[in-house]
């Protein structure tokens, strides 16, 4: 018996394990494959095939915010458009036509406001430099973080048209704007008003009401209203003061 065991505990059982036989490596090397299997999907024409895959099929289009293009693309863009991505391809695994048309926004404060920093480091002056010059200056920029932004997305492994993406500054984008607003001009909605409208000394502009901020203060005065009870004035007896 014990000749047996000792025996036994030489033998060699990984030749009586039966395991599957794969190519899959040990280890994943995500930051060596992702590359590589994102340049795939670019040169195959994944999503091009996808539209041929599914033309005609119900459509499911997925309204884009864009994102303004005057920086990197920072973990909130990561989390706003994986999640985007996740439901146009799930849509599209329905069997649904669900393109995804990525989007910048190229105009306002953010992108001048850059610019402008530009300015100041080189001892420049805004006011002093001609309308047409910065509105180029501006395109310009815009531009530039487009292209920086479109291959950060795509690293992201996001997939649309990026080819062919939204530009708030293209030509066709803004005559689609003043199409649209032509419309309403012509149906009688469009109408001139007074409102009162948020301005930025500094900028000279106007500031988008959603973005400002108001500070919490404690104050020491009390404004009263006292009314008039006799003027010789008649049209002031009632008025408040």
């Amino acid at each position: 018996m014990t000749e047996a065991r000792e025996d036994s505990s030489k033998a060699d059982w990984r030749d009586t394990v039966f395991l599957p036989k794969t190519e899959f490596p040990m280890k994943a090397g995500l930051p060596q494959k992702e590359p590589g299997i994102l340049a795939r999907w670019i040169e195959s024409g994944l999503y091009r095939q996808l539209r041929e895959a599914r033309a005609g099929r119900e459509k499911f289009v997925l309204h884009d915010g864009p994102p303004y293009a005057n920086g990197d693309m920072h973990i909130g863009h990561a989390l706003n458009h994986i999640l985007k991505d996740m439901v146009v391809r799930t849509q599209s695994l329905l069997g649904k036509d669900a393109p995804y048309v990525p989007g910048w926004d190229c105009h306002g404060l953010p992108i001048e406001w850059k610019v402008e920093e530009q300015y100041r480091k080189k001892k420049l002056d805004k006011d002093q430099v001609d309308p047409v010059e910065f509105r180029a200056e501006c395109r310009a920029y815009a531009q530039h973080w487009v292209d920086t932004q479109r291959e950060q997305l795509k690293r992201l492994g996001i997939n649309g048209d990026w080819d062919k993406p939204y530009l708030t500054m293209d030509p066709e984008a803004e005559g689609t704007i003043v199409a649209e607003l032509l419309k309403f001009a012509e149906s009688g909605q469009l109408y001139r008003g007074a409102k009162p409208v948020m301005w930025s000394p500094v900028e000279k502009t106007a500031l988008a009401e959603a973005e400002v901020e108001y500070e919490d203060i404690v104050s020491t005065q009390i404004d009263v209203a006292f009314e008039i009870t006799e003027s010789p004035i008649a049209e002031l007896v009632g008025a408040m003061r």
